[in-house]
């Protein structure tokens, strides 16, 4: 039987290269990589070995016979990508690893804690000689693992089991809880390490610019993400639940977390992760319809086909679709055509009593933002598009005189993220990314970028593997060369610095310790966690005996 990648995949190619037949695409050495939505197995090409099923770092693979109702669909979707034929090798090739030529120490910082960073971190320690330290603002790590993926998506969370991994790895340390830019200067990272990596992602939401953005009410689908999920900054946060549609502006992915979230059942979530205090606002909320609206059509909706699939899979919530008939062009890929004969059917499906609905407005554009009384919003006025094609044969959109008002008491935008600025770095600001070659900061010797602030917000959790990895084989290329500028002062004079400007600095055994105290929590609730989400409980939950200023430091240095 053919094995099958499902909606769960992060995309880390551990899989690619555990096949011994090259059955799995696109690979990373392939264009279409970093555009890919997932990775997919030919069911003509793959043997049934199983490789796959044990590399996979979130348990996306399983053998077509097991997969569960909701899963079926990924059969036709592995062997759609395939039905046009690929040119390859027989085995996918290996990546090579540039080999560190001394064993002497070399101490790396990575500035950042979330897949980029843990995967710079694997990377650097398959060589000899190098010690890490992982140093982040927040006192948890796994970025947004943690704090950005929907707590419907338990498989996904899977990965953390990897991140595991990696931290328990000679050398490892942590150091959370450190603000750099504030607590300690770029300089300091220098002085005191042969190389500074950042992978501080893009946090910045990009904003509608239309009149009424900054009305009580509307906010961003990051926030709320953010809210629902733990965040420490966001566990004060409020939502106005109170009215019965909710408008998210953008069709992404995060736009559909937000959207389904909202439509779920309360009780359901309950059996996750989700933050207490989110638990007990959706609980009482009057929400019961969702409008995602899209600036263009449904073939360009932003959304993946994997999370399309699990959406209309779902029997708790309803599909509707306006603004779009749903014909499929001609000349469209195999992948976006079944994307919207997805929504086609689901939207022709009979509405079922009770249901919360999720609405898809296609070639649409919010051009105000209404206010009600008190300085809130009332609602959105949402613009028809008509898709114009440009000189360069895009479809753009282009608003008409013909405008609607949608009532609603709470918009979020999610129309895409910014990278900010790091504190003695160069930034370029039309990309939101830092100037780089290779991974290599331009015009900095031993400092270097990964992840979305190197390549902007693209790709997915796995994919920040590869691109960790040309980040480090660019670093110990220039560590072999003799590039990079040896340390000032010590391991431990950093230790000290550190320590005496922040308090309660968190370390692996402190994470160590929040971790299985949530844990232990959730498992008497039949949750895989309940997340502490307030920094004064995870001190001491880190270390309830120690006070904060003699709280271990770097325990593994």
């Amino acid at each position: 039987m053919p094995h099958v990648v499902t909606q769960a995949c992060c995309g880390d190619a551990s899989c690619v290269f555990a096949c011994p037949v090259n059955a799995i695409h696109p690979t990373p050495d392939e264009p279409d990589f970093a555009l890919a939505e997932m990775l997919y197995i030919d069911p003509v090409s793959c043997v049934d070995c199983g490789a796959c099923v044990t590399a996979c770092p979130v348990g996306a693979i399983s053998a077509h016979d097991k997969l569960t109702e909701p899963q079926l669909p990924f059969v036709d979707i592995n062997a759609l990508f395939h039905s046009t034929p690929r040119s390859h090798p027989a085995q996918a090739p290996v990546p090579p690893l540039v080999a560190r030529t001394s064993s002497d120490p070399m101490r790396v910082a990575i500035v950042g804690a979330g897949p980029a960073a843990l995967f710079a971190a694997d990377e650097l320690l398959k060589r000899p000689g190098v010690q890490v330290t992982v140093i982040d603002r927040l006192p948890t790590p796994h970025g947004l693992v943690r704090a950005g993926v929907a707590p419907d998506h338990p498989s996904t969370k899977t990965v953390e089991g990897l991140f595991r991994h990696i931290e328990d790895q000679p050398g490892f340390s942590y150091l959370l809880g450190v603000d750099v830019g504030v607590d300690v200067t770029h300089d300091e990272l220098a002085a005191h390490h042969h190389a500074v990596v950042y992978a501080t992602g893009a946090s910045r939401d990009r904003r509608l610019d239309i009149g009424g953005e900054s009305l009580v009410g509307s906010t961003t689908a990051t926030d709320f993400v953010a809210w629902y999920n733990g965040h420490p900054e966001h566990a004060d946060r409020s939502f106005d639940l109170s009215s019965r549609r909710v408008v998210v502006i953008g069709n992404g992915n995060v736009a559909l977390d937000v959207a389904r979230i909202l439509a779920t059942d309360p009780e359901w979530l309950a059996a996750t992760d989700i933050a207490d205090h989110a638990l007990a606002a959706l609980r009482a909320s009057s929400v019961r319809e969702v409008e995602v609206v899209g600036r263009r059509g449904a073939e360009h909706a932003a959304f993946t086909l994997p999370e399309l699939v699990g959406l209309v899979e779902r029997d708790d919530i309803d599909v509707e679709v306006r603004g779009d008939p749903l014909i499929t062009p001609g000349g469209t890929d195999t992948m976006t055509a079944r994307k919207i004969g997805l929504l086609r059917e689901a939207a022709t499906r009979p509405r079922r009593p009770g249901a919360r609905t999720i609405v898809f407005r296609f070639a649409a554009s919010p051009v105000a933002i209404e206010e009600a009384a008190g300085g809130r919003v009332g609602g959105v006025v949402l613009a028809r598009n008509d898709l114009v094609t440009d000189a360069a044969g895009v479809p753009r959109a282009v608003a008409t005189t013909e405008a609607e008002v949608v009532e609603t008491g709470l918009v979020l935008r999610s129309i895409g993220y910014r990278g900010v600025a790091v504190p003695g770095l160069p930034f370029d600001a039309e990309s939101s990314t830092v100037p780089h070659t290779g991974g290599r900061v331009d015009g900095m010797a031993g400092t270097y970028v990964a992840g979305w602030i190197k390549r902007g917000p693209s790709g997915f959790i796995g994919t920040n593997r590869s691109c960790a990895q040309e980040t480090v084989d660019c670093l110990v290329a220039d560590d072999n060369a003799g590039l990079l500028p040896a340390p000032a002062a010590s391991a431990g004079a950093f230790r000290r610095l550190a320590a005496g400007r922040v308090t309660g600095a968190i370390d692996l055994t402190g994470w160590r310790s929040i971790d299985a105290r949530e844990r232990e929590d959730g498992r008497s609730e039949g949750r895989p966690r309940r997340k502490i989400v307030r920094l004064g409980a995870m001190l001491e939950a880190a270390a309830p005996a120690v006070p904060p200023r003699r709280r271990p430091w770097l325990a593994r240095r």
